[in-house]
């Protein structure tokens, strides 16, 4: 069973269900990756959004990757990605995958240069942030590459569409590569 707990700032008052929307994302990013399976467990299995502000994202951004500035999403796995697979309900019946944080200000104002809705991208930041928790990384061109290919599939099923297409070749897509 997947718990997603979403803590929503004061900044965050547009009309969007912001728990209903992250509930949505982290499913859709799961179902595409190798660990599919967890939502099919008898365990509970756990990811925090807090969806906050840019001073507060700085601060962390600071503090655990030495980058003084905001940035649209920070996440935080708890499970090292190689023991993912091996998760069971014997695990105390739930587990934490991670915590996930993004900043509003930073989302909104990317959004707006995207000419797409906070509610969009902010769901492509949560997919983002999710296959993060489970392993996925954007190191080089290989890596970056197969993220996006499941967070295009992800986003599909969510009935968005596909943030890359408008990028040549190499990886520069709508996201702030400096933030995740």
């Amino acid at each position: 069973m997947l718990e997603v707990i979403t803590d929503t700032g004061a900044l965050w008052t547009d009309e969007t269900n912001w728990d209903a929307l992250a509930q949505r994302a982290v499913h859709a990013a799961l179902l595409q990756t190798a660990d599919a399976d967890l939502l099919d467990k008898d365990m509970a299995v756990e990811v925090s959004i807090k969806l906050s502000d840019d001073a507060e994202v700085r601060q962390l951004n600071a503090a655990y990757r030495g980058k003084d500035k905001p940035t649209n999403v920070l996440s935080f796995p708890m499970v090292q990605a190689d023991l993912i697979g091996a998760l069971d309900n014997t695990d105390d019946g739930e587990v934490l995958l991670g915590d996930i944080i993004l900043a509003q200000e930073t989302c909104a104002r990317e959004a707006h240069e995207r000419g797409i809705s906070l509610a969009d991208h902010t769901a492509h930041l949560i997919v983002h942030g999710t296959l993060h928790l489970v392993g996925h990384d954007h190191e080089n061109d290989a890596e970056a590459e197969a993220m996006e290919a499941l967070e295009i599939r992800a986003l599909e099923t969510l009935g968005l569409p596909d943030p890359y297409g408008d990028r040549g070749n190499g990886h520069a897509g709508p996201i702030d590569e400096t933030g995740i």
